[in-house]
């Protein structure tokens, strides 16, 4: 085995014997695993509700303008182990009220859109709803990280009805269009491939940089296209009903009314 692998197995170990077995972990999981369980139902609950909101707008939209801004919808719970991994990097108590506190992105929605501008419009919709409440903002797409990741950010509060009442969760929302989804994806993928030299590493993030710019370059001119064609057929549309209907009548005579007539 080479040096590199044998350091990553170490590390491997290390983690799972500090972490996942550590006396300090396997006490909290013995008394609180039922708790776990009904926490992390909650927000599965939590995630159905934000799910069931873009799906309704986005069968508004549909009907309304005869096209969906949704592409896909992708939603998680945390696993146990990023849960441990995130509590260990923010050296937070290990208890289920500061859980719920300070780690926001345990239930998390990604929707995926078909252009810029539909990001925006889906996250004004969700956010002006009476029982949303914005915690945070982040649009990684007007400004977006150094490395070329794209996305906009939003962590919200928002109520599940149980048995014995309201509860509310917090739930973070992704949203990206597909060109954004597909880079982040595959970037995810490249990045934390194992064995790359470090010589290597330095020109592999300028080439997913470069390939970011022109994932986004391909966005603005979808989004130019859309709205080029969205101008034509409104123009299209205007003169239509400025044209006089002409109706024939049984002697060859014409009848010229105007729409507005009616």
């Amino acid at each position: 085995m080479r040096p590199l692998e044998t350091f990553i197995e170490q590390r491997k170990e290390r983690f799972v014997r500090n972490s996942l077995m550590s006396d300090e972990f396997l006490d909290f999981v013995n008394k609180n695993m039922k708790p776990i369980e009904k926490q992390m139902s909650y927000y599965q609950c939590a995630i159905m509700e934000v799910e069931t909101k873009f799906k309704v707008l986005n069968e508004q939209y549909s009907l309304e303008y005869d096209r969906n801004p949704i592409e896909d919808i992708k939603s998680r719970v945390k696993s146990m182990e990023s849960l441990i991994k995130k509590i260990r990097k923010k050296d937070i108590p290990l208890t289920l009220s500061s859980i719920e506190e300070n780690i926001h992105d345990i239930a998390g929605v990604r929707v995926i859109c078909s252009f810029p501008d539909d990001i925006y419009m889906l996250a004004d919709c969700l956010l002006s709803q009476d029982d949303i409440t914005l915690l945070e903002k982040k649009d990684y797409i007007k400004n977006p990280k150094p490395g070329g990741y794209r996305s906009l950010h939003l962590i919200v509060s928002v109520p599940i009805f149980l048995q014995d009442g309201k509860r509310n969760m917090t739930v973070e929302v992704q949203l990206r269009t597909i060109a954004m989804d597909f880079w982040a994806s595959l970037e995810h993928k490249v990045r934390y491939k194992k064995n790359v030299p470090p010589e290597e590493a330095e020109q592999l993030a300028q080439e997913l940089s470069e390939c970011a710019e022109v994932s986004a370059a391909l966005d603005r001119r979808m989004q130019d296209i859309r709205n080029h064609l969205a101008a034509v057929t409104e123009a299209q549309t205007n003169t239509k009903k400025r044209e006089p209907l002409r109706l024939t009548g049984p002697l060859g005579l014409h009848a010229i009314h105007q729409k507005n007539d009616f």
